[in-house]
């Protein structure tokens, strides 16, 4: 798996066992940061990514210029392939990597942000894991930007100004302005 744009474009990424994590595919990668491109200057913005899998999506947001990365991780094997990958970007940018529950964790995620709220919050959870619904009531507290969802199933939005969706074979991508 390699970073398809930005400052480390073509870098590898090792991925997790697969029989754990999903990671997102690149085509699907490059579509969620064109598609935001157009919606805000990365410069300056932060990145949390809610259930961090392989850890691609929050090096694809620091490769493109996203100013600050965090990311989560519950699984204790996954979390350490995602820190082996990012010590070499760790040095010269602001990325953080946090073992634990995302949808317990936000609410302690002030020394991560500086008491600050999260530009963009990318949620993709394992498929059928019932906790859309929780990570957007989550995400909406901590984000003051865009929500992002990778989902396969139809989620009840209502709630929501969702301002684009797209998909991709089974899956689909959802813009949320927070």
């Amino acid at each position: 798996m390699n970073i398809t744009a930005g400052k480390y474009k073509g870098q590898k990424i090792t991925a997790p066992d697969e029989s754990i994590t999903r990671p997102t595919l690149s085509k699907v990668r490059m579509s969620v940061f064109n598609t935001l491109q157009a919606m805000m200057d990365f410069e300056g913005a932060s990145f949390l990514d809610m259930f961090s899998g392989s850890g691609i999506m929050g090096l694809e947001a620091l490769s493109r210029g996203f100013s600050k990365v965090v990311m989560i991780e519950k699984n204790k094997k996954v979390y350490n392939v995602i820190k082996s990958n990012i010590k070499k970007y760790e040095k010269d940018n602001d990325i953080k990597l946090i073992l634990g529950d995302s949808l317990k964790i936000n609410e302690n995620l002030r020394f991560a942000r500086n008491d600050k709220k999260f530009d963009i919050v990318y949620i993709d959870p394992p498929y059928f894991s019932g906790v859309y619904e929780e990570s957007l009531k989550v995400a909406s507290r901590i984000c003051d930007g865009i929500v992002i969802l990778e989902h396969v199933t139809e989620i009840n939005l209502e709630d929501y100004d969702v301002k684009k969706q797209k998909k991709y074979g089974d899956k689909f991508i959802t813009f949320i302005k927070i």
